[in-house]
């Protein structure tokens, strides 16, 4: 069916009339929803920036303790075998000795910081280390301090034991801290598309709500003077019309042709 363009044109005068009323109230209903989101994506963002907090605190602290500890472990050895040599250790248990705990916990410490892990091989590695620190402290505990020498080994290795075991800690922390993270972020992520979806709907019809008066003005103008060329601002609507009245050929027509027009072969005659 025909639209005729003086139809056309009091339907989009009609529908722009129909913006500039409908639109104030539409911003006001915007407006409130937005006022009414920002304090609650604030109040979600600022408890998941203190979870966040937690979860990289926890994880300074896991990292501190296990360097300290893992530090120690060199010297530990270092005095073990100076005691071994020189005879201080005597009752060394010889089960110990070949359960080599020090040379076990030092290679599972080489894995965790030089080792891209998923977190179930490192919970697997982190209950390993745990077990041989329990073992190794239940030795420490039934040493005696016989000379200088063994004190200062039993004493850096239980600090050793105490600084795994404060990582440990440190480590089941920051795992909690996550796992209430997660769906702070989650709900992070929803209010913030909801308010950013709000503020561009906002946007776009405080910029309609602009342009209302201008277009109002236009179509007015056209109703009065016609959809022919009228000067600056007031081309000629019916130009691509007439073309195809007259017999030629429309815009649509003319790009079709240039996407089907063949390419011409290299070396082919015009």
């Amino acid at each position: 069916m025909r639209v005729e363009p003086r139809e056309l044109a009091e339907k989009l005068l009609k529908r722009r009339i129909m913006l500039k009323d409908n639109l104030p109230g539409v911003i006001r209903n915007l407006e409130a929803e937005e006022e009414s989101l920002s304090p609650k994506v604030d109040r979600i963002r600022k408890a998941f920036d203190g979870a966040n907090s937690k979860v990289a605190s926890f994880k300074e602290e896991r990292g501190r303790c296990q360097r300290e500890a893992g530090a120690l472990i060199p010297e530990v050895k270092d005095i073990r075998e100076s005691l071994i040599n020189s005879g201080g250790m005597i009752i060394l248990d010889p089960e110990w000795k070949k359960k080599k705990l020090l040379e076990q916990i030092e290679e599972i410490e080489d894995k965790i910081q030089t080792t891209a892990l998923d977190h179930k091989s490192e919970r697997k590695l982190l209950e390993k280390r745990r077990a041989l620190i329990s073992e190794n402290d239940k030795w420490v505990k039934d040493r005696k301090d016989s000379n200088p020498e063994m004190s200062i080994y039993l004493a850096k290795n239980r600090k050793m034991s105490e600084l795994f075991k404060k990582a440990d800690k440190a480590h089941s922390k920051m795992i909690e801290a996550v796992s209430k993270a997660q769906p702070m972020y989650k709900k992070l992520s929803e209010s913030t598309g909801e308010l950013r979806e709000v503020k561009s709907q906002l946007d776009r019809a405080r910029e309609l709500l602009s342009q209302s008066d201008k277009a109002i003005q236009y179509w007015e103008k056209r109703l009065e003077v016609g959809f022919g060329d009228n000067g600056p601002g007031f081309r000629d609507l019916l130009k691509a019309r007439n073309t195809v009245e007259n017999g030629g050929r429309s815009s649509f027509a003319k790009k079709k042709s240039k996407k089907t027009k063949p390419r011409k072969i290299a070396g082919e005659e015009e």
